[in-house]
């Protein structure tokens, strides 16, 4: 059985879009055939279910038995990956509690794969977030994620200022994702549909459906732009495993 591997999206701050973040991870994985699942911390809602109906739970994350539900199957199914999109304000205390269950030095060891996208707002507060993870990140992949998606300007950040946070972390990797054209996510997050589904013209049950063509063109465009940061990262070999035929119309 392969090694599992995990992968938390989160940042400390809301309003960033880390769960548009974790909903191209799901798309991306399920190109590229590598088998996944995903837990939902936004209990009891939960906006990652809505679009990854069949692969994702609700759970909260604070609590032991749903620790439990996560961290005691990871042997125990056959996804060899589970990504966690962790709640708006709970990114550190998460990762606290991986520490305290002996999850970081599992991952540290060697028996576990772990990788953390902290999605990045434009203050200097998100910049101080990566001082609160930072003592955590020791055995885990860690990559700084820049999301243009809500138009964001990145404006605040001094340039010297950021170098010296983010060369806290040794080894921290920089991702960008870029703006999504505003009328083509609205009808993407009206249909609830994963964003490989809305370019393939189908619905969450894989009926045929009528979205625009240049909508559809928007949203292809940018998600091959998302899809190469990943590539650059080579995140299916971080996970482990081996590239397969992409398969664009899932």
């Amino acid at each position: 059985m392969a090694k599992p591997a995990v992968v938390v999206v989160g940042a400390d701050k809301g309003g960033v879009g880390k769960t548009t973040v974790s909903r191209t991870l799901l798309d991306y994985f399920s190109a590229n055939n590598v088998p996944t699942r995903a837990f939902d911390t936004e209990s009891p809602r939960g906006t990652l279910k809505r679009f990854h109906p069949d692969i994702t739970e609700i759970v909260d994350m604070t609590t032991t038995a749903d620790q439990m539900k996560i961290f005691d199957t990871l042997n125990a199914v056959s996804p060899s990956v589970t990504v966690i999109d962790v709640r708006a304000g709970l990114l550190s205390p998460a990762l606290a509690s991986l520490r305290d269950i002996g999850f970081l030095d599992a991952a540290k060891a060697g028996q576990i794969t772990f990788a953390v996208f902290h999605i990045l707002g434009p203050s200097i507060a998100s910049l101080e977030e990566i001082a609160e993870t930072a003592g955590f990140m020791t055995g885990a992949k860690y990559f700084l994620v820049k999301n243009f998606i809500n138009d964001t300007q990145f404006f605040q950040w001094d340039q010297a200022t950021y170098n010296s946070y983010f060369h806290r972390i040794k080894d921290a990797t920089e991702l960008t994702i870029p703006k999504l054209n505003e009328m083509a996510y609205e009808q993407v997050e009206v249909s609830s549909v994963p964003f490989l589904k809305f370019v393939a013209n189908k619905g969450i049950n894989d009926d045929a459906a009528n979205y625009s063509f240049v909508l559809r063109g928007y949203v292809r465009h940018w998600l091959a732009n998302v899809w190469s940061e990943y590539d650059r990262i080579r995140l299916t070999d971080i996970v482990g495993s081996k590239p397969a035929t992409r398969n664009s119309e899932k």
